[in-house]
């Protein structure tokens, strides 16, 4: 055994010892004079602050996590990667980084934000000099509110060309299509192997070819420029598309999470049913065994190379929305004893299900797609905005009844788009609101939502103009997404474990839980998850490759300065925060170091009175200048 390992069995040991005997309902029943109140103890029930408010029920909060989790990207991001990655054998790797990081980092963050009944940026008073952390995952939040309602635009706008008995992107009929649009009915038989007919009648290699659908989204949808240095006009139809958008998320959460977990589960649910829908009519499709075939054909050579297993890695933290405060957030709502880590498995499961069954739903019309095209399901698959918007409306054209097929496609994506939105920015209000309490920001919380969502809303503008799709790509690529994700993901459980303490976290989790939930999970925060994701931050930077859009298009070195600076812009927090508290911080440098490490912010005591003051007494001793819990089970020492 080596020394971590009996590190973690010591640890466990210790925190069983500390609540042996010591009755779950008195674990935190203290005041600030060290003195407990059993009148104060509410008869041991779960309780919380009630002046912020709260779910609903305990159903509200998974339905809403879920809804969270449960994204796009588990539609058209995760298909095209177990696709690319050996089909079924990339299961593998997948599931191993469900159960080494995705999952114990989700808990991590959900039992921060139970623990301290507060937002992502204020937690991280348990140990100050890590606040930048959560100032980082605060600039990731804004920037991704920024760009991704303007998918939910997208898919609004394809919506309302829905409804019509002739979908707009099945033929070159549209004034948007040009010399080059590869109408599939004037192709026969006798067109030369390599060419394809005109709409003029001529012939033109297929090379220089464009489908309908892709004309369609590039020409008629986002009206695309020819780079990043040509911004163009707004296009004022996806405009309105982005503010119906916004002003559904303002009234879906302008009222608290009290409000919104009413709502998802709506949002949460209905894409279940819509899903279940077009399987069934996928599966009877011809051609759709070939396409769910190539979805999960395994291929166990590719696990040989690393790529496989970062991309894995990479899917884990984006679909389960690790590092941007959310999680924190919505945590925070819960009551101070919910019992959390059910919740998170069976989160964890539904949301890698539902990844698994999108794969065979849209797998299984690319297969008839490909059938119809005479070609190999390889020439049809897309990955992120291509699958969602050209190859899967390209398939819905040829179905029957293609109208109803594409209604329910999209308002399956505008539901699952915009039940993640109410949650990233529900995350960005709760943390605003609780950092600046002086301001009174939760009296007037729907004049603070309103606000935010148009400040969002206009620089959201720049992603629906012509140039808008680079900028989005940078948005999406830098800005809250790869780099930037991993760095604030390894600092948390360095701030959790290696600053507040894996000791101190596991003892408040067991205490909050009325059980020890196990050696697995602290092994994780402090040692797997961390290493893990600082491994696949230093190989991203090692394989760094330039920025560009498409196969083709490759963005100036300005334009890639400014992804860069996108990513700087919350990665900086971390380090800079950190310094600044060093050199403000009056003393000598041991002095500094023990009064930006010391905590500011005490576990939520559920037995004081609501709205009272959640912040430590402190306890310093002549023997060790150190802050302690008055509780009697916990001292506040770090790993």
């Amino acid at each position: 055994m080596d020394a971590n390992s009996d590190f973690i069995f010591a640890m466990t040991r210790t925190v069983k010892q500390d609540i042996a005997g010591v009755p779950a309902s008195e674990l935190n029943a203290v005041t600030q004079d060290g003195e407990t109140h059993p009148e104060d103890r509410h008869n041991g029930e779960a309780t919380r602050d009630e002046s912020r408010g709260g779910w609903g029920n305990k159903m509200d909060f998974i339905m809403a996590c879920i809804g969270f989790a449960v994204g796009l990207g588990n539609v058209w991001r995760f298909p095209y990667l177990c696709y690319k990655n050996g089909g079924g054998a990339f299961l593998i790797p997948y599931f191993i980084s469900w159960f080494t990081c995705g999952v114990p980092m989700f808990f991590m963050e959900v039992m921060i934000g139970q623990l301290l009944q507060t937002g992502g940026l204020t937690v991280w008073g348990i140990y100050p000099v890590m606040k930048g952390v959560g100032l980082a995952a605060f600039t990731i939040s804004a920037i991704l509110c920024c760009y991704y309602i303007v998918i939910c635009a997208w898919a609004l706008f394809y919506l309302f060309q829905s409804f019509t008995f002739t979908l707009p992107w099945g033929d070159c009929g549209g004034t948007w299509n040009d010399i080059s649009c590869n109408d599939p009915e004037l192709q026969d038989d006798n067109v030369t192997d390599g060419y394809f007919m005109t709409v003029n009648g001529t012939l033109m290699n297929k090379t220089l070819g464009e489908s309908p659908a892709q004309q369609f989204w590039e020409r008629r949808v986002l009206s695309i420029s020819s780079g990043v240095d040509e911004v163009g006009s707004v296009q004022w139809e996806l405009f309105g598309c982005l503010v119906l958008a916004w002003i559904l998320t303002y009234f879906c959460i302008w009222k608290g999470v009290k409000q919104t977990g009413k709502i998802v589960w709506f949002t949460a649910l209905a894409p279940y049913a819509i899903l279940v829908a077009l399987f069934i009519r996928g599966i009877t499709l011809d051609g759709a065994v070939d396409g769910m075939y190539y979805y999960i054909k395994p291929d166990f050579e590719r696990l040989k190379s690393p790529t496989v297993w970062i991309d894995a890695a990479t899917q884990i933290y984006f679909s389960y929305g690790i590092g941007i405060n959310t999680l924190i957030a919505l945590g925070s709502y819960n009551r101070f004893k919910n019992n959390s880590l059910v919740d998170t498995l069976i989160i964890g499961a539904v949301n890698s299900l539902t990844s698994l069954f999108a794969g065979f739903v849209i797998f299984s019309v690319l297969g008839y797609m490909a059938k119809q095209l005479g070609v190999e399901v390889s020439e049809v698959v897309d990955a992120g905005p291509g699958l969602a918007f050209i190859a899967y409306p390209t398939a819905v054209y040829n179905m029957p009844g293609s109208w109803v097929w594409s209604i329910l496609f999209f308002s399956m994506l505008v539901m699952i788009g915009l039940d993640s939105q109410f949650c990233i920015l529900e995350g960005l209000v709760t943390a605003l609101m609780d950092e600046l309490p002086s301001f009174k920001l939760r009296q007037h919380r729907a004049v603070v939502v309103g606000v935010i969502c148009v400040i969002e809303c206009l620089v959201g503008m720049l992603c629906i103009t012509e140039g808008g799709m680079y900028y989005f790509q940078l948005m999406d690529s830098y800005g809250a997404s790869g780099i930037s994700l991993l760095w604030v993901s390894s600092w948390e459980c360095v701030a959790v474990c290696w600053g507040y303490g894996v000791k101190n976290f596991y003892r408040d989790i067991s205490s909050m839980l009325g059980f020890m939930p196990g050696i697995f999970w602290p092994t994780c925060w402090a040692l797997i998850s961390p290493v893990i994701s600082f491994g696949i931050f230093i190989f991203s930077l090692v394989d760094y490759q330039g920025a560009k859009y498409g196969d083709t298009y490759r963005y100036p070195p300005w334009g890639e300065a400014i992804g860069i600076l996108l990513a700087l812009a919350s990665m900086q927090w971390v380090l800079s925060y950190a310094v600044y508290m060093l050199l403000s911080t009056p003393g000598s440098l041991r002095e500094r170091w023990t009064l930006v490490t010391k905590p500011v912010i005490a576990p939520f005591d559920e037995t004081r009175s609501f709205g009272e003051m959640k912040t430590y007494k402190y306890r310093v001793t002549e023997e060790e200048d150190k802050p302690k819990y008055v509780n009697k089970s916990f001292t506040s020492e770090s790993a």
